[in-house]
């Protein structure tokens, strides 16, 4: 699995997932304006790395301040010209290399993104002096349900995930790559989705009453979460 997969024409990954997963960014969203709300900075020029569709941007741009600037970067074409789309004053998107370029922001969004990076860690210190502070949602891949069902070899194929991670080895990951950490917090997609099948519906209130009495334990037994990190 290679970047390939997202730069060439037609790319593998639009095909598996053609709306780049656009439905999930109010909710994404929301989770990022929790955090701002959270710790007192008021960032005015946002970039996000890996933009993918645009629409979390988007989002941010109907919410926030009139004086704060968005840009979206993607090394994928594909994503790119469906985030273009959604352009307006103050909002834009850029097919380039985030690495390359000499521009520093205020706030720079990493939302489910480095797990996707064949050499995460050098793309993370490269990262860090991009911006004062930076927030990152990360997949928690890693849980006993998980493993028991073997499947983590689906989430490689499916949506490319190349490395997974436990709360633990997330923040260690961060920590590890010079950044330094501010807030973080679960966000709980198992909780504030839709249920769809008839399994998810019946487990929801034991996930629920579990996750309330103790939230480290559920999300290491059961998984369904990732984890929003801010740092600067």
């Amino acid at each position: 699995m290679t970047e390939k997969i997202y730069t060439e024409e037609n790319s593998e990954y639009l095909k598996k997932n053609p709306t780049w997963h656009a439905e999930d960014s109010p909710w994404k969203a929301k989770q990022i304006i929790k955090m701002l709300d959270r710790n007192p900075i008021h960032p005015k020029s946002i970039a996000e790395v890996g933009c993918g569709a645009g629409e979390i941007l988007n989002q941010l741009h109907k919410t926030m301040p009139d004086d704060v600037h968005f840009t979206g970067y993607d090394i994928s074409n594909d994503a790119i010209n469906i985030a273009r789309q959604r352009e307006k004053s103050r909002l834009e998107f850029r097919s380039e290399d985030f690495l390359k370029i000499n521009s520093k922001f205020d706030l720079l969004l990493m939302i489910d993104v480095f797990e996707h990076v064949d050499d995460y860690l050098g793309f993370l210190k490269l990262c860090k002096h991009k911006a004062k502070n930076t927030i990152f949602h990360i997949p928690l891949d890693i849980s006993v349900n998980r493993l028991l069902k073997n499947d983590l070899m689906s989430l490689r194929k499916s949506v490319g995930h190349l490395h997974h991670f436990t709360k633990e080895t997330a923040i260690a990951t961060l920590k590890d790559c010079g950044y330094e950490i501010v807030d973080f917090f679960y966000t709980t997609s198992f909780l504030d989705f839709p249920r769809k099948t008839i399994s998810s519906k019946i487990t929801y209130l034991p996930k629920k009453i579990m996750y309330k009495t103790n939230k480290d334990i559920t999300v290491k037994l059961l998984g369904g979460c990732s984890l929003l990190v801010m740092t600067k």
